[in-house]
This record gives structure tokens, sequence and C-alpha cells, in this order.
């Protein structure tokens, strides 16, 4: 076929005359064709298509396919030509804290309970709800840079990361964290469940904010906090959202208490079933992975914070062996310390590799699902992102493969795991609105939202005095 025109590369160009189409049939109105090199759409057994792009009416993607055949059948208002780009799926973050981002380099090089309580529960206990937004402004912001379109999110003062994220206009999955002790933003726990409850129903209905319920961890909340949890999921039809077997002493604590492991802890507390996702999972036994395949548990991987804090490797690729969900998050950047999900792609593959002596583990294209649709599935949102896909929310990023360090192409998998960087990100799109283009925010101002969080460096710091 004809590859696409390149005469325009800096944005979109008016749409013109419509294009010859078959049997003289008037093309069909879209709002906007992006078209490109390459489209990778991550929809079940496709193939990425040279010279492909997508169409996309309103918030939603109308159809995906080679670019000419689009140029056919189509008339858009905006047309974006791409011509070294490849087109895929916005990046799915399973698992984070976004308003960390705040606390990033804090308190490095410490173990995970030292770390928590000897540094974040302190500076945590003295948050507010407008540090929570201007923490999450800040993450957003890099997460979009980067080619993140989706984060599932775990923190204090919920309401503020789903007020920032919908400001950024962003796409995000938000609980507020429930533990045994007085919470810096609800209090005592009761109050934290009439949180929780405000929250799933403030948020209801939103085409891009979603929300879950979200205990901390086994071995921070009691069993009746879990029990009552899981009702709050059960009656919204939300997700419920934990920490789960991330360290051996966590297993400990768990074993001498209950005489159980987390896993088997949770099971026995009727907790443990298809609403869950499961975060780091670390310390698994073979039981505990077969009542996951069992009961359609699903898991967040985060392979550079487990590795930064010693924590462990987990056993996904017996995981996904078993068939289990599994999506890639990036933690807080307190324990990351980033929120670039191309660089964790990287960190996961070569990771599983080295830990378990076979090269051919966690190939390229199964960690790149994990980052995409793998994701979606984990936040229960495979129906509307995670692939480009007819009928799905038009969340789409634009890479530059024009670049060094990206040519030649053999492999787009490959490329895309190994050698690419969120920095490659030239455009971005959520719910059908370019956000990003030539490599910068359109609707943030970004200038002003590194300039207030840069400002909030003594705060903080004064927060461990």
């Amino acid at each position: 076929m004809t590859p696409i025109d390149t005469s325009d590369t800096s944005g979109p160009v008016d749409a013109g005359a419509a294009p010859s189409s078959p049997q003289g049939a008037f093309p069909k109105e879209v709002d906007s064709l992006i078209l490109g090199r390459w489209l990778l759409s991550m929809a079940p057994q496709s193939s990425p298509i040279e010279y492909g792009g997508v169409a996309i009416r309103n918030d939603r993607i109308v159809d995906a396919g080679k670019a000419q055949d689009l140029e056919q059948k189509y008339r858009a208002k905006k047309v974006f030509r791409f011509p070294h780009h490849l087109i895929m799926p916005g990046l799915v973050n399973a698992h984070t804290h976004a308003a960390m981002a705040l606390f990033r380099g804090l308190a490095d090089d410490l173990p995970l309970m030292e770390w928590l309580q000897g540094y974040i529960f302190p500076a945590e206990s003295k948050l507010s709800a407008d540090l929570v937004y201007a923490g999450t402004q800040i993450a957003c912001l890099e997460m979009l840079l980067s080619g993140t379109t989706t984060f599932c999110d775990m923190y204090l003062f919920e309401k503020s990361v789903a007020q920032a994220t919908r400001d950024m206009k962003m796409r995000a999955v938000v609980g507020e964290v429930l533990y045994d002790f007085p919470s810096p933003n609800y209090g005592p726990i009761e109050a934290g469940f009439r949180y929780t409850e405000e929250l799933i129903q403030q948020w209801q209905g939103d085409p891009l904010i979603y929300t879950a319920v979200e205990p901390h961890s086994p071995y921070t909340c009691s069993p009746e906090l879990l029990q009552k949890s899981k009702k709050i999921a059960e009656k919204y039809d939300v997700s419920f959202i934990i920490h789960l077997a991330e360290t051996r002493q966590e297993v400990q604590i768990i074993q001498d208490q209950y005489g159980k492991n987390p896993v088997a802890h949770l099971k026995a507390l009727g907790v443990l079933d298809h609403q869950v996702l499961a975060d780091h999972c670390i310390w698994l036994a073979e039981q505990d992975m077969e009542s996951f395949r069992e009961l359609k548990v699903r898991v967040a991987h985060m392979p550079e914070s487990n590795m930064k804090l010693a924590s462990g490797v987990a056993p996904i690729p017996r995981l996904l062996q078993k068939g289990i969900t599994v999506g890639l998050g990036t933690d807080g950047c307190a324990s990351n310390n980033n929120l670039d999900l191309f660089q964790e792609m990287d960190m996961a593959a070569k990771l599983h590799k080295v830990f378990s002596g076979d090269p051919t583990v966690m190939g390229a294209k199964t960690v790149l699902e994990m980052a995409t649709i793998g994701g979606a599935k984990a936040l229960g949102l495979e129906s509307e992102i995670g692939s480009l896909e007819p009928g799905k929310k038009a969340d789409c990023i634009v890479i530059d493969l024009n670049k060094p360090h990206l040519v030649p192409l053999y492999n787009i998998y490959s490329h895309l795991v190994y050698a690419a960087r969120g920095s490659d990100v030239d455009s971005v799109w959520i719910n059908g609105e370019q956000l990003v283009q030539n490599r910068l925010p359109i609707a943030a101002d970004m200038e002003k939202i590194l300039s207030q969080a840069d400002g909030l460096k003594d705060m903080v710091l004064g927060f461990l005095k």
C-alpha cells in the first residue's frame, strides 16, 4: 500500500476534501484520525500493522486498521499523521501511590518496615488534602508524559486524588487506604468506612474516575476490618485491593497471629475472590497460587519497588502459567523512584530471567501485555481500555521511533520493552482528547505544577523533625 503522507508531522491538519470511497459511498464522520508508521492494537490475536491508525468519535475508538482503509472510510475533523511513529494503547499502572511523588528520594536504601515506620508513616501523619492534591498532580504529569493513561491508586485523602486526576483529565481507579490505627484523613476506622462509601458515591458514573475499597494489608488490618471492607466492595460491586504477602516478615506476623499465611488467612475470612486485586504477592506458597487460580484473584506486580526494598521476587512466571491475571505497576515514587512503566517493563523482563536462569522467561510481548491489556484486566476495565479496538475508550499513545536507540527496528515488542523509554512518548490521547503533543502537555500548566511541588520540599522535610 501507499505510505501515509509525511508532509506534516507537527500536529493535526485540516481534513480537506473527502477521500474517495468504495462505490461512491460518502465517508462516515469522525472527530479524529491518528495515522502512523505502525499500529500495535494489543487486541487478541492481533499483529503489528504497518501504516496503520485509529478513528475516534467522541471518547471512543470507532475503527482501527490500515491507514489507507481508514482514510477511505472516514472523514475526520482532524487528521494526525506520524510518519516515523508507533500508535499503541495507553499504558496501565496497576498499582501506585501517586501523591508519594512528594516523598521521592526522602528515605532511600532502607528495609521496608524501617522505611514505613521510621519515615513514611510519620510524614504521612501530617499530610493534608492540599498536599495530596499537589502530589497527585506532579505524579499525573509524570505519568502522562511517559505514556501512562490509567493508574490504580491507594492512598490518603483520595477525594483529593480523584479530583486532581480528573483535573488532569487522566483515568484512574482510586481508593482510600484503610487500617486499624487512626488515619490523618478520616480518624477512626468507622469514619474511614463512611469516607470510602462517600468516595464511591461521589464518583459513580464518572467517565474517568473509578473507585475501589482498599484495606492496606493483613498485618495492618484486623479480620473485622477486612470483612467489613469486603462487604462494602460487594455492596457497590467494586474491586477490593490489598497489599498481600509482600515480605517474609508479613508472612511470619500473620502466621504467628492467626496460624495461617496471609493468603490462607484472607481465604478463611471469606474475603478472597474475583473482586480482589492483590498487590506484590512475593511470598506465595504453591497452594496460594492455586487459590488465586480457583478464585480468579488478580495480581499487581511491582518489580522495581520489590528490588529496591529487597522484599523479594514474586513468582510471576508461575502465576501466568496458571492463567492468573497480572498487571504491572510502579508502586509509589518513595520506593521506586519513578512512574515510568517503560522502565518497569524492562526491569520486569530482566529480573525474572536472571532470577530463573532462563532467558526465555517473561518474553517482551508477555510483559507488554501486562502493561496494557493485562493491567486493564487487573483493574476490571478490560471492556473499556487496554487495547485499541472499536467500542473501547480512545486512550492511545504515540511513540517516536525515529531515534538512535530505536533504529533499525526488527521486533516491535522487544523495542518497546528493552529499548524504549518514557521520554520517547510524543503524543497522548485519553477519552478521545489529546493531552500531550510533541512531548509537552496541552491542558496542564507544567511550570506551575513543577514549581508548586518543588516549593513543598521544606514542608515535607519538616514533617520528620
